[in-house]
Formats: C-alpha cells, structure tokens, sequence
C-alpha cells in the first residue's frame, strides 16, 4: 500500500467553505446527478498543464551525456517533482531525438543522448522508469518523438554500424549540417512508423507527440536534395511542394490510424510551428506576416485538425502579445477557430525559453498569456518549452502563472472520441488526523482494473448535502488527486485540520470522473 502526499500547490489552499450558488449564476448543469448552479467566475476543472522535457543536446534530461544511473534517475525524478510544484499533470518526454531511442528496441540503436555513445547500454530503461515515475506522481506521459531527423550532424560514418540509416543510404539525405530520413520514400515513412510504435505498444503511455520537425526548415542557399525522390515517387503531382506535404500528411494519418488501433487510449498529438499560413498567402491564414509553416516545412497543420487525423494539436505560438509579425492575441483566436467544430483539443505551446530575452523582458508576459486564453474556450490547456527554463530563465515568471492560474489543482481534459467511462464511485474507509502531519484517508477502489486515480476534495465544517456536491465542479475545493495502488490507496492531506469533511471521486485513465464518495467529517 502506496502513502502518497497531496500535490505540492495543494498544500498551501485553506480548506475552502463554499455556500449553495446563488440563482443568478451563469447557467445550470448536473453535477454527480445533482442540479447545480454555476457561477461563470468558477475556473477550468480540466486543463492541460504540462511541459516539454528534452533529450536532444541534453536540453533538460538527461541533463548530460554519459551520467550514471543514479545520477539521471534523481535527475528526472528532481523534474517531475518541480512539475508538480508548478500545477503541472502531465509531461511531454523525449524519448526518441534523432533516430535513436530511450528504450531497448529492435529497430534503432540506444540514443548517444544518454550515454554520449550511440548503441551503449545506459544500464537501465529510461522510458519504463520515466513511464512509471510520472504515473507515481499522476502526471499523463506522452512519448514525445522526432519522425524524420535522423541527426544533428550530416556525417553517416559518425551512426553506429547497423543504423538503419547506414544500411539504407538511399532513405537519408544531408541538409543544413543535419541528416534526415527521405519523407517522401514510402518504405522509409514506413520504417520510422515501426520504430516509434514500438514504443507505442510496448510501454504504458498515455500520448504519442510529433514536434514541428518534418521537413527541415529552410537554410539559405540550399535546396532539400529530393528531386530524384519526387521524379521516382511523385505520380500525378505536378508540383514538388504539394506533394512534400502529402508526403507529410500520410504520415501524421498513417500514424494516427496506428496509434488508434494498436492503443484506443494514447492520444496523438503534433506541436507544429506557430504559424500556418499568413493571410496575404491565404485568406484562410492569420494575420501575421511570418515564416508559414505550409510552404516552408511542408507542414498542413490545419488540414490535420479538419481531417481529426490528431487527438490534439499544440501549436508553438513562440510570441509575444503585441508583436506585428506574430502577434499571440492574433494566433490564438485563429487557432481556437481552427478547432471550433472538431474533435480536435487545442493546447497552446508557451516559450518559457524566451522569457527574460527581447520582447520578453516583462516577467508576466506568460500569465498575460492565459489570461488572454480565458476568452477561448478552444483553448484547453498549455505546454511550457521546456523544463530547464522554468527552473531558470522563467523561475519568476512560473511563479507568477502559479500564483494567478495553478493556484489550484486540475485534472487532464477528456477527450470525448477515445471512450472511457468513469469508473464506480470509490469507498473511503476512513479518515485519521495528526497534528503534525495532517489528515489521513483511506480510499477502496469498487473497480481496481477501471480506477486509475482519485481526487480528494475538502470542505470546512460537517457535511452539507447538495450544496457540497454541486461545489465538486469548482476545482478551488480539490485538494490533490493520488494515483491508484491496487485495492486501498491513502491520501495524506498535510493542510488537513479538525472538522473538515471530504469527499473522494474515482478516474479512469482518460480522466472521467466517478460520482463522489459518501462525505467522511474529520472531528
């Protein structure tokens, strides 16, 4: 039996008394069964607050190449925790950076990013233990690959023997310093599909993530060395760049298709570039004027939203309120219109990186960012770039979204398209308090193979049926959520005092919430 402590934010909320919602409220909906009011000032209950942690260069993790064991499991674990510290539930992870990986696998070597030695055993597997650290935290995991870059070098004899892209030298071109496997070679989109789903089926994850690297960006007076890979493989099109986009477009398909059938839960989402296509280029496009992703990278990010071939899409909107060329309050409003009507979530991509830097000198300028999200309801959550800056550059910055949007817990969003029902309302067998250490709960699962998690609300005083039941909506009474361990999980409460009452719901894994247990009065 695993004890877990609430989520660090959570530990600083006051026990919160909620009266019933006055008439005049914004509107009405059921809570757990129960009619309620709803106040139009309640906050989002679920929210994607998460962050990118990165293996390439050893941006993030591990933090250098060649560490030991030891040193780059306290690493990752001192990452999760400060994620948790942050409000943060979920990580996106990078588990394969240039065409090697973080895991044992069949079809690509060990990365170098590990051991600073393509192919060498890091003695360990990282993506099982980064997997199971952040489910013990119940922060959701998404394996965060790069499909096509095979290296940040363009030197073949540099890759392990048996790389793939040794033996098939065809597949592979060099541009900008950089290696790349071909897009447009069936059999090498196909092979870079293997290689990621392998991971994809044999590891516990909740996400599978592209970033915004398919074609390479552009690099002054260089072409992409394709043009005998479109006279071979091009057929009907008559124009390299539509059918580089194709190439692109199968892939994020092709993908999407396989993630689905292999693992209904794993979402799969793609980070694209910031900005689609300006409007001067595209009525459909924004109102910028800056490098457009459709034709410079061959990336149609916005068919992939219309199509529904991703669960999510995370654009990088790397700018600042204000700016002419990329203006943030101009991208998200035309991002949010994007998804408006598809199965599709949006989640903003914040530069943490740049905080502090020109333009971004103004250390609320990433609260301003959500704040300016609250008007769209599209928007449903953000992913901070990346970890090692929120710890540094963007540590004032972080503290203010904190103290002005993660005050308070709350719970991924649910994705209506990949099933899932909320499990059995849990039973809570008890609830002992400490002066010292604070108030203890112990939660039993009705369903063990359906429960995933659980969330744990307060309240002041006893009991106050239906008025605290409607007050479960508002994420100011959540407490903290703990991963389930089998048949009976405790939750420690270290802000828990006399005379509080608590009520517990059960999640499943795609975050659909059970009704609440019977309240349990802490005298």
């Amino acid at each position: 039996m695993r004890k877990s402590t609430s989520v660090a934010l959570a530990a600083s909320i006051a026990a919160v008394t909620l009266v019933p919602l006055p008439a005049t409220a914004a509107g009405s909906a059921s809570q757990n069964g129960q009619e309620c009011s709803v106040q139009s000032s309640v906050p989002d209950k679920h929210q994607m607050r998460a962050e990118w942690i990165a293996g390439v260069y050893n941006i993030d993790w591990p933090s250098a190449a060649g560490l030991d064991v030891a040193e780059q499991q306290a690493e990752l674990r001192e990452l999760y925790d400060e994620a948790v510290d942050n409000g943060l539930n979920a990580v996106f992870v990078q588990i394969r950076p240039t065409a090697d990986t973080f895991w044992p696998s069949e079809y690509e070597p060990w990365s170098e990013w590990l051991t600073g030695e393509q192919g060498a055993d890091p003695g360990y597997d990282p993506l099982e233990f980064a997997i199971e650290e952040a489910h013990e935290r119940n922060l959701e995991f998404h394996g965060w690959f790069n499909p096509y870059r095979v290296a940040m070098h363009d030197d073949p004899e540099r890759l392990v023997d048996d790389h793939p892209a040794r033996q098939n030298p065809d597949w592979v071109f060099a541009y900008g310093g950089q290696l790349y496997y071909d897009p447009g070679i069936p059999e090498a989109r196909e092979f870079v599909q293997d290689a990621m789903m392998d991971a994809v089926e044999n590891y516990d994850m909740d996400g599978a993530h592209f970033d915004d690297y398919f074609y390479p960006y552009p690099v002054d007076g260089e072409e992409i060395p394709d043009a005998e890979t479109f006279a071979e493989h091009g057929g009907e099109f008559d124009n390299i760049g539509d059918w580089r986009r194709d190439n692109v477009n199968r892939l994020i398909e092709e993908f999407g298709e396989r993630v689905s059938a292999a693992k209904p839960h794993v979402k799969f989402g793609v980070s694209p570039f910031g900005i689609w296509r300006n409007a001067d280029s595209d009525p459909d496009g924004s109102a910028t004027s800056g490098l457009e992703s459709y034709d410079a990278i061959y990336a149609d990010s916005r068919t992939w939203v219309r199509e529904e071939w991703v669960d999510y899409i995370n654009p990088q909107v790397y700018w600042e309120i204000g700016l002419e060329v990329a203006d943030y309050a101009e991208l998200v409003p035309w991002w949010a219109d994007v998804v408006a009507g598809t199965n599709v979530q949006l989640y903003i991509g914040q530069a943490a990186y740049k905080v502090g830097g020109a333009g971004w000198e103004d250390p609320t300028e990433l609260s301003q960012h959500l704040t300016f999200n609250r008007d769209y309801p599209e928007v449903a959550g953000d992913v901070y770039f990346s970890a090692t800056s929120l710890r540094t550059n963007a540590a004032e910055a972080m503290e203010i979204v904190v103290d002005e949007h993660y005050t308070h817990p709350a719970l991924v969003p649910v994705h209506d398209g990949l099933g899932g029902e909320a499990p059995p309302d849990p039973l809570v067998r008890g609830a002992t308090h400490d002066e010292e250490t604070g108030t203890e709960l112990r939660i039993i699962s009705r369903d063990r193979d359906a429960t995933a998690y659980y969330a744990v609300y307060r309240f002041d005083g006893p009991p106050q049926r239906p008025e605290q039941v409607c007050a479960l909506a508002d994420p100011r009474t959540m407490v903290g959520t703990v991963r389930a361990d089998g048949t009976e999980t405790t939750f420690l409460d270290e802000q828990g005092t006399h005379s509080q009452t608590y009520y517990v719901t059960a999640l499943d894994r795609l975050h659909h919430e059970s009704g609440p247990s019977r309240p349990v009065h802490v005298r």
